[in-house]
C-alpha cells in the first residue's frame, strides 16, 4: 500500500524592527529606542543574513505572507524596505500574491511613504490607532493626536486596491464605556477594511503594570465588548478570531490566520520567534537574541529547540481556540502527530467545566470557554 504523503503547512515569514520613537509603557512586545549605534542598512545586512541561515530549516518552500512587525518598522527608509523585500525573493520563493503587510504609527510616516510601500510590493498597511481621544493617547504616552491620526488617513483615503487594518484598544485608564464605544464608530466611519479591536491588558515587566494603573471594571469592560460586537456587526464587520473582524472575507489577515491555524513561519530581526515543521513532523521553534549589537555581529539564535510532545498541544490549542470554527480532530492529528486518544482525559476536563463541545469530528469552543480563554488553555499546560 502506497503510504500517505505528508503535507508541509503553509509558510510564512515574520520580520522584527525593534527599534521606536518612545517605548510604551503598556508595551510587552521586544522593542525600544534606538540608540543609533546599529545603523539601519546594517540591521538589514544581518536580517539576510539570518534568513539565509535559517533557510536550511526550510529549504526551498514558498512564502505565503510576509508581515514587517515591530517595533516601528515604518520608522527605515523606504529605499530599505523595498531592498529588503528584493533580497528575499533572491533567497526564497515567495508565492506572487502574498500577503506582504507593515505596521505603522500615525507620527512616523510623511504621506508619500504610504503610496511608494504600494509601489515596492507591500499590499496590506496596519495602522496602530489605539485611540482617538487625545487624552487616553497622552496616558498611553503615544507621541501623536487625533488630528495626525485623521490626516494620515485621509491621505491613503482613495488608494486602489487599499486593504488596511487599524489596531484600536479599549479597557484603557481613565476610559469610560461612552470613550470605547466611541472610538469603534470613528474607525468604522474612516471604512478600514480590516479593524484589529482589543482589550488592553497590564503585562508584567511594563512600566504600567509597576504603577497601580487603575482600569475599567469587569462589569464596563464586558458591556464595552457587548455593545462593540452589535455595533461592528451592523457596520458590516464579521468576526473571524477574538479580536479580528474584517469587512469581507478576502480582507481577513493571511498571516496571522496562519498563526492562528498553527501554520509554519521564519521570524528574523532581535526578539523573532519561529516555528518549523520537519518532514519527519518533529516542529522546531527558534527565538532570536533581543541585542541589536550582538545580532550584528552575527549571533542571531538565542534559542532553537525541538517541541516536544507534552507540550504540542498547548501549543495548538493555543493559537487554534482563537478562532471562531470548530477544531477538527484530524487537523490536531495532522499539525501535532498525536492521536486525539492521547488528550482525552483534558478535553473531558474542558467540557465538564463548559468550555468545549465535542462532537463526532470537532472540538468547539463555546462561549465560556471564549470568555476564560486563559482558564481552558491551563487545563493543556
Amino acid at each position: 500500500m502506497k503510504k500517505k504523503k505528508y503535507n508541509l503547512p503553509p509558510l510564512s515569514l515574520y520580520i522584527h524592527i525593534p527599534w521606536c520613537i518612545k517605548k510604551c509603557p503598556y508595551c510587552d512586545f521586544h522593542s525600544y529606542k534606538n540608540s543609533n549605534k546599529v545603523s539601519e542598512k546594517s540591521y538589514i545586512k544581518h536580517l539576510l543574513k539570518d534568513l539565509k541561515n535559517d533557510k536550511k530549516l526550510v529549504l526551498n518552500r514558498t512564502i505565503q505572507s510576509i508581515f514587517i512587525g515591530g517595533g516601528t518598522p515604518s520608522l527605515l527608509k523606504n529605499s530599505s524596505i523595498k531592498y529588503l523585500l528584493n533580497q528575499i525573493k533572491k533567497i526564497l520563493p515567495v508565492a506572487k500574491k502574498a500577503e506582504i503587510s507593515i505596521e505603522i504609527n500615525p507620527n512616523s510616516n510623511q504621506k508619500n511613504k504610504l503610496n511608494q510601500y504600494l509601489k515596492d510590493g507591500i499590499n496590506r498597511l496596519s495602522i496602530g490607532i489605539q485611540t482617538f481621544h487625545n487624552h487616553l493617547l497622552k496616558t498611553l504616552q503615544r507621541t501623536y493626536k487625533k488630528k495626525e491620526i485623521i490626516s494620515l488617513l485621509n491621505s491613503i483615503k482613495k488608494t486602489s486596491n487599499r486593504n488596511l487594518n487599524l489596531d484600536l484598544m479599549y479597557g484603557l485608564p481613565g476610559q469610560s464605556i461612552q470613550e470605547a464605544l466611541q472610538d469603534l464608530y470613528t474607525t468604522i466611519y474612516l471604512k478600514p477594511e480590516h479593524i484589529s479591536w482589543y482589550q488592553l491588558d497590564i503585562e508584567p515587566n511594563t512600566p504600567f503594570y509597576s504603577k497601580n494603573i487603575i482600569l475599567p471594571s469587569i462589569k464596563e469592560i464586558k458591556k464595552i465588548q457587548r455593545e462593540g460586537k452589535k455595533i461592528l456587526k451592523q457596520a458590516g464587520y464579521t468576526q473571524y478570531e477574538i479580536s479580528a473582524y474584517s469587512s469581507k472575507k478576502k480582507y481577513q489577515c493571511l498571516h496571522n490566520l496562519n498563526y492562528w491555524n498553527f501554520g509554519d513561519y521564519l521570524g528574523i530581526g532581535c526578539g523573532a520567534h519561529g516555528k518549523i515543521t520537519q518532514k519527519n513532523k518533529t516542529i522546531i521553534r527558534t527565538v532570536k537574541i533581543k541585542n541589536d549589537m550582538l545580532y550584528i555581529k552575527n549571533k542571531y539564535i538565542q534559542k532553537k529547540y525541538i517541541v516536544s510532545n507534552k507540550d504540542l498541544p498547548f501549543e495548538f490549542f493555543l493559537n487554534t481556540f482563537r478562532l471562531l470554527k470548530p477544531i477538527k480532530y484530524k487537523n490536531f492529528e495532522q499539525s501535532t502527530n498525536i492521536k486525539k486518544e492521547k488528550i482525552k482525559k483534558k478535553i473531558l476536563i474542558a467540557q465538564t467545566k463548559g468550555y468545549l463541545d465535542i462532537t463526532d469530528k470537532s472540538w468547539n469552543i463555546t462561549e465560556r470557554g471564549r470568555e476564560q480563554l486563559n482558564n481552558l488553555m491551563s487545563i493543556f499546560l
